[in-house]
Order: C-alpha cells, then structure tokens, then sequence
C-alpha cells in the first residue's frame, strides 16, 4: 500500500515539473529567454598620428618618382625609374585592387631642384610614398619636407653617410643604396693593396655625395699607410679643371680618386692627360660616373680609369630576368647602376603597403601613414634583387656589395659589357 502511494507521488511530482517545463517554453515577451546576438560594431577607419591616406574605389594608389631625369646626370636617375617602372609592370600594375599611379618629378641632382620637388610633392595628400631622390644633396633638402608632410621616402641612390647619420637622419627617410662608409674603404683598399700605391689626392665637387665618398676614401687610405697628399674641390658646372690639376701634379699622386658627376667628372678627365706631371698618374671615380654619358663626356680618355660601384655579379638569382625585362621594355640594357636598388625600393614600398592598409565595407581603402613608416623600418630578411635587406633604426637598409670596374673602351654603343669590366675583388 504504501509502495503504491509512493508511486502515485512520484508521477504526480513528473507532471508538474513536465508542464512547468513546457509552460516555461511557452512564455511571451519580456520574459526570459535566450540572450540575442549582439550587433556588429560599426567600421571604424584607422587612425594615425600623422595622418591616413583615404583611397576610394576606382582611385589610385599613387606613388612618386622623385629622381634626376634630365640635365647631364640624366642617365641616373632614368635608370632608377625604369626600376620603379617594371616593379609596377611586375605587381600587375595595381596594389589590393587599386591601380598604381606613378609621378614623375625631376630634382636635378642639386639642392635647389630637391627643394622644389618636395615642395610639389608635399602638397598631394593622395601621394602614399616616394621612391627618391637620386643625389644626397637633393634628400638633405627633401626629406624634412617630406617628414613634416607625413610622407615616407625610400632612395634607390642615396649614399652619403649624412642621411643615415643619427645625429641627423630625418625618420621619413630610409634607403635601399650601400652608405657609402662602404664604398670609400673599398675603393682605398683597392688602390692601396690591389694597385699598390702609396700617395693619393681627392676631388669633391662640393655636394654632399662627392665631399663625403672622398672623405672616407682619404681617412680609409691613410688608415692602411698610405698618403692623402692633396684634397681639392671643384665646382659642378666649372669646366677648366687644369688650376686645380695643376696643384695636385705638384704633390706628385700616383692616383686621383674623384667620386663627382658626368659634367664636371669628363672635364677633370680628359684635362688631366694635358698636365704635366699626370702622364702615368691613375684616375679612379666611383658610382656617380657609372653612366654611357660619362664615358662620352670623357671620350677615350676615360679608357684605363677605374670606378668604385655596386658589384652587379653578387645581385640576387632574379637579377638577370630583371635585365631582360629592361631591355625588352627599353630597347638597351640598364644604363647605370641603381636600376635595380630603385625596383627593390618600389617592392619594399608595396609590401609595408599590403601590411597596414585596412579596406572599408565600401572598399574604400585607408593607409595609415605612421604605421607605413614603421612598416618600412621593420623589413627584415627582405628578398631583393640587390641581396637580402634589412633596415636599420637609421634607415640603412642595402646588403652593400661594392665592386671595382676598369673602362676598356670608349665606344658606348657595347655599354656596358663591353665597356666596362670587372676587376675588383
């Protein structure tokens, strides 16, 4: 009996707590139930201390050339687009959807023309970056522009120790060219122990590159026993060198080391074959002369003469699919020596690009300058055809390799293989 009562207890007990259940289930609005889903937070754009790049659908991501392209160092700065050019031919020409836009600015390779380049571009708040400038003396006067404007500038040629010096690097400035702390030891090691001499004289032609390449050769000479028996200046549009030839006969060189331009670097050449004193002296320039209108300018008496250069044999496996892309698109192979620094500098540019852009529900892509900047400086291990780049905290970011090439011929229509050759290390 009491089992049975038990029994009827408990199935009353279940049914209550089945329709409390199903009651439950059944309840309207305003009681409780499942949580609902919260709503998607709203796009926010990016911000960024100094600015964001807003680009719309359609529109361009622009980009700026800001090199030598005429004047008789011409052939620099060319060359250095034509690297920028076949980096955009080889991104399809477009970036995260965004067809790539390409200016042009001449700077002149002077001062004056840096300054009013920067000036043009720092007043396009569409412009994203700048590949540039060709000379050290245009980026002293560009890159504070630059920085003030939020920009960023890489430099395919750059070398003067100046502008990554800490004590005066400007932050929107980084380069992917060798510093040249690296070039001015090679070249004084080759004249030193290579072509044995003791007694060395400079030339500058007081631009920043010029003066401080030939500083360091003379410091690097002297470090390895050798004797700096004049340093002398000219000017880059003087054309009687013989004054200044004739004081370095009289200190008896046996070579001259002149790191100037094509202008000025034809007029010491071919001058000093009519000093007397000079006849057997060696003549050596560097990067700056690495040019076919150099080799015009000095005609054959430029034949014999040494320059200190990036060492193109040590660039990276795609180097010679670079130079067949050059001479497929231009009709000569690469006519001077920073073409491939400048597509590494584009390359670099477009990657920190695709790291920080963010892209809006309506396409509409945002470039946050500060953080461009910062993705810049932390390129690490970054496979250029130049070699293996990383930048420092002061904007140095080349694998500096640095050759000695002789010139054989004054006949440019071989250039450059069969006017230049290797003979260093």
């Amino acid at each position: 009996m009491r089992a049975r009562r038990a029994l009827s207890i408990s199935l009353v007990l279940a049914f209550i707590l089945a329709l409390g259940a199903a009651c439950q289930q059944a309840e309207g609005p305003g009681q409780a139930g499942p949580s609902p889903t919260p709503a998607a937070p709203a796009f926010q754009p990016p911000q960024d201390e100094i600015g964001v790049v807003e680009i719309k659908p359609g529109e361009p991501i622009v980009l700026a050339g800001a090199l030598v392209i005429a004047g008789p160092d011409a052939a620099l700065g060319t060359d250095s687009m034509r690297g920028i050019e076949i980096a955009i031919d080889d991104l399809g020409g477009e970036l995260l959807g965004h067809k790539i836009e390409l200016i042009k600015e001449d700077t002149g390779c002077n001062p004056e023309g840096g300054q009013a380049a920067a000036t043009k571009l720092a007043a396009n708040p569409k412009l994203v970056a700048i590949v540039g400038t060709s000379c050290s003396s245009e980026a002293r006067v560009m890159a504070p522009v630059i920085n003030d404007a939020g920009m960023v500038m890489v430099s395919p040629s750059n070398t003067a120790p100046d502008l990554t010096d800490p004590t005066k690097h400007v932050e929107a400035y980084l380069r992917t060219a060798h510093n040249d702390k690296v070039q001015g030891k090679v070249a004084a090691e080759f004249a030193f122990n290579f072509l044995k001499v003791k007694k060395a004289a400079t030339i500058h032609d007081g631009s920043l590159y010029a003066e401080q390449l030939a500083n360091v050769f003379a410091e690097e000479f002297k470090k390895l026993g050798g004797e700096v028996v004049a340093q002398e200046a000219v000017g880059p549009d003087d054309t009687d060198m013989r004054p200044v030839l004739t004081r370095i006969a009289t200190q008896q060189p046996e070579i001259i080391y002149y790191p100037i331009f094509t202008k000025a670097g034809g007029f010491v050449t071919r001058q000093s074959k009519e000093i007397r004193g000079l006849e057997n002296v060696k003549l050596m320039g560097a990067d700056g002369l690495f040019s076919p209108d150099f080799v015009e300018a000095a005609g054959d008496a430029a034949v014999g003469m040494y320059l200190s250069s990036p060492d193109v044999t040590a660039f990276g496996s795609g180097y010679q699919d670079f130079v067949a892309k050059y001479e497929k698109k231009y009709g000569e192979k690469p006519i001077s020596i920073f073409h491939a620094h400048a597509y590494d500098a584009t390359m670099m540019i477009a990657e920190a690009i695709e790291k920080v852009a963010v892209e809006g529900p309506d396409g509409t892509l945002y470039i946050p300058r500060k953080a461009l900047r910062q993705a810049l400086y932390e390129t690490a291990n970054f496979q250029g055809l130049t070699g293996n780049l990383t930048c420092d905290e002061n904007g140095d970011c080349a694998d500096p390799k640095i050759a000695v090439y002789e010139i054989v011929s004054a006949d440019t229509s071989g250039w450059p293989d069969q006017v230049v050759k290797k003979v260093y290390p």
